[in-house]
């Protein structure tokens, strides 16, 4: 047994594409693009592309087959950015999307990063990228038409496009893409596109229809190739042995009973446990099992259990003298509370949530010794590239990260602990493919859980009722405490991702919100709907708790505090409007419950429809309704259904989810324990999307931060049931 030492660092990408290229830039006003073109030639062209090509740019590859291949340079996990992004490019340069094909990008990150990072996390894609790719797209439909100037000798402004082919209305000629690419040389002067080339909204033939996505016939058909589906010649497997808590170490191994199983090849520590070597997942599993290791017994998340946690949030969120950071603050709240004619106090609780994506980590690495190999689902190859170059020695060009398809990302696969493990595992044996597969124990005891968090709210009101302070704290363990400690200490303690703010969406005077940082010892990660998850809970809550207060509905309370936010006010009116709020009676036993959000940029209102088991407790959620109001709608159909399974993944975790731990062990090991939504439990969803003539903002976790509320909202509106504080809302906690 032989420990394998770590080295500092962590992170992912792809090698650079070996050809000829030239670069240019692409402005459009306070924007600019870089794009590098690639030369006609073979060496140019994306895996998958035909041998005859025209490259426009380094996006962009159209065969002489009619083919247009364009490159995908974010993590598709569901959420259908591999046909939304691609989209954009086709609708500027007029491809005939019948004949486009999409190819994963190479992690060249500059070619194909923002700022030097290829990265997918927030429902960014789409919002940072959408004019950016529509500049590529509209740059490749100009380097079409200077070919076909250049054949026909005439004014390349005299030419126009429509799918797949270039025109000259004048002399009645037209060529088609794949015929151009059969004779055209790139011009020597490379054209430049700028938002004047773009299109207006009204011209637009893709962007806003309703187009299949390309990523789902090979879900369907089973040739899509997740990571976990990677298989090479000789290729072997790898588990790994956990410690039982966070932060402890391996000290000795008895690992004699493993290595006598037939099909194991060696044993070993790393730095993240014990890792077992064999031909197949069966046989490295089962070893794991027969291993007998002596932890350390020094973390710090020894003391750490669930209760005695909360109970010790609960108080520093409501002693003043907790050393808080403002996360903003807006006028005077303390003072404003302070001389109110009334106060409001109300304290709300998130449990610890796991990811538990449908494909557990897995990544598959060979190390060499001057390259380094990793084969993953990943939201951040950039990040794995960096991390293993520090860990090797090795530039991060000398790291080749090949991106997959992801089964379920939502956060978990941002970080990079499956491919680090995978790389210290493979240099046990250099030069051989092996693939580290997580079981769904392993899975769920080391998954970055999404902050356990307690939250104060309090509210003074004037006489008449009106807000005239609003204070929110919240208590919690730190993300960049643990994955940027020099972003907490240059922000004086700051964490956006526990806390980014509280309520920006509505008018509040005196406005404060304070972040109280823990240390406990337990790692926290982002999951689907990050920290507005549980803060946008705790503030929907609070502004139907005001309404019950003052004798006001909730819905002219919110339409009050947003009347300066004309899509805010929109989509409230809808949801209302589609639900019946305040003019139709629901059944016997049912009421309704409404939130609002504004998560993303994006503006969402949603009301349920619930009734509650009297003997049980059980809440039954019959009906959601929802307007979503996302900017312009580039692909309403994939709208519709991120938004629903938004919503859904936030009711599993309003109705169902949560980890517990107890002296720093993790007491659910798979779905036996860890309840998530069932088929069963699925209401009747009616979405409204509502496209707008704005820049398109996140969708794929807008879903998940309103649900919760609302569900909490209709079930403190059953009759003879206290109002819920706390997620997941359990049956004994909603009883009278």
């Amino acid at each position: 047994m032989r420990p394998l030492t770590p080295e500092p660092g962590d992170d992912l990408a792809r090698g650079p594409i070996r050809l000829d290229r030239r670069s240019f830039l692409v402005s459009a006003g306070a924007l600019t693009v870089a794009i590098t073109l690639g030369q006609p030639a073979a060496t140019a062209n994306p895996v998958g592309t035909p041998p005859a090509t025209l490259a426009p740019n380094a996006w962009v590859t159209i065969g002489t087959d009619e083919t247009v291949v364009l490159v995908f340079a974010q993590a598709e996990m569901g959420q259908g950015v591999m046909t939304s992004l691609p989209l954009c490019i086709a609708e500027e340069m007029d491809a005939d999307w019948d004949r486009v094909k999409v190819v994963q990008s190479r992690t060249d990150r500059q070619i194909y990063g923002l700022n030097g990072t290829i990265t997918t996390f927030g429902s960014t894609s789409l919002h940072n990228n959408f004019e950016r790719m529509r500049l590529i797209g509209a740059q490749a439909r100009k380097v079409l038409l200077a070919c076909a100037a250049a054949q026909w000798r005439v004014a390349a402004d005299s030419l126009s496009t429509e799918p797949g082919r270039v025109l000259h209305v004048a002399t009645g000629r037209s060529i088609s893409y794949g015929r151009l690419a059969a004779t055209a040389k790139l011009p020597s002067k490379l054209p430049v596109a700028s938002k004047d080339d773009l299109k207006r909204p009204e011209q637009f033939r893709y962007i806003g229809s309703r187009l299949p996505r390309k990523d789902v016939p090979s879900k369907v058909d089973g040739s899509a190739a997740f990571g976990i589906d990677m298989q090479m010649d000789g290729l072997l497997h790898a588990a790994i042995l956990r410690p039982p808590v966070q932060g402890e170490k391996a000290l000795a191994v008895d690992d004699a009973a493993a290595r006598s199983l037939p099909g194991i090849l060696q044993t070993a520590i790393v730095p993240g446990g014990v890792v077992v070597i064999g031909e197949t997942v069966e046989a490295t599993q089962r070893a794991k099992r027969s291993l007998r290791v002596k932890w350390s017994t020094e973390a710090k998340a020894r003391s750490y259990s669930t209760a005695e946690v909360i109970a010790d949030y609960l108080r520093a969120a409501a002693d003043p003298a907790a050393a808080a950071v403002a996360m903003r603050d807006d006028g005077d709240a303390r003072t404003a509370i302070e001389q109110a004619s009334r106060t409001l106090v109300a304290d709300y609780v998130a449990n610890h949530v796991a990811h538990m994506c449908m494909e557990p980590m897995n990544a598959t690495a060979r190390v060499r010794d001057d390259k380094v190999e990793i084969w993953a689902g990943t939201q951040s190859p950039t990040k794995i590239q960096d991390a293993i170059a520090k860990h090797s020695g090795l530039s991060p060009e000398q790291i080749m990260v090949y991106s997959k398809l992801l089964g379920g990302g939502f956060g978990r696969r941002f970080e990079i602990d499956f491919a680090v493990d995978a790389y210290f595992v493979a240099r046990l044996l250099p030069g051989r493919v092996v693939k580290l597969t997580y079981s769904r124990e392993d899975d769920l005891a080391v998954d970055p859980f999404r902050p356990l968090v307690a939250q104060r709210l309090t509210v003074g009101l004037d006489s008449k009722g009106n807000i005239t302070g609003w204070r929110h704290r919240v208590v919690g363990e730190s993300y960049f405490a643990r994955t940027s400690p020099d972003m907490i200490k240059k922000t004086g303690g700051k964490d956006g991702l526990v806390i980014s703010g509280g309520a920006p969406q509505y008018a509040l005077p005196n406005y404060l919100c304070e972040y109280v940082r823990q240390d406990r010892g337990i790692g926290v990660g982002a999951l689907r709907g990050v920290s507005a998850g549980y803060s946008v809970f705790a503030v929907e809550s609070m502004i139907d708790e005001i309404a019950a207060a003052t004798k006001r509905d909730p819905l002219a309370l919110r339409l009050e505090l947003l009347k300066d936010e004309p899509r805010a006010v929109h989509v409230l009116e809808v949801v209302t409007e589609r639900a019946g709020w305040g003019r139709r009676i629901p059944p016997a036993g049912r009421t309704l419950g409404l939130a609002y959000s504004a998560d993303l940029d994006s503006h969402m209102g949603v009301v349920v429809e619930l009734s509650r088991d009297k003997s049980s407790g059980t809440i039954r959620v019959h009906h959601i309704w929802c307007a979503f109001d996302a900017g312009r709608a580039v692909q309403p159909v994939n709208l519709e259904a991120q938004v629903e399974g938004g919503l859904l993944f936030g009711m599993g975790i309003a109705l169902f989810e949560q980890v517990t731990i107890a002296n720093g062990v993790v007491q659910e090991s798979n779905f036996g324990e860890y309840r998530v939504l069932r088929m069963s439990d699925m209401p009747e969803m009616h979405i409204d999307i509502l496209s707008t003539d704005n820049p398109p903002s996140g969708a794929g976790e807008a879903g998940v931060p309103p649900i919760a509320p609302a569900i909490g909202n209709a079930v403190a509106r059953l009759p003879g049931v206290r109002r819920v504080r706390a997620l997941p809302i359990e049956p004994n906690l909603a009883k009278a």
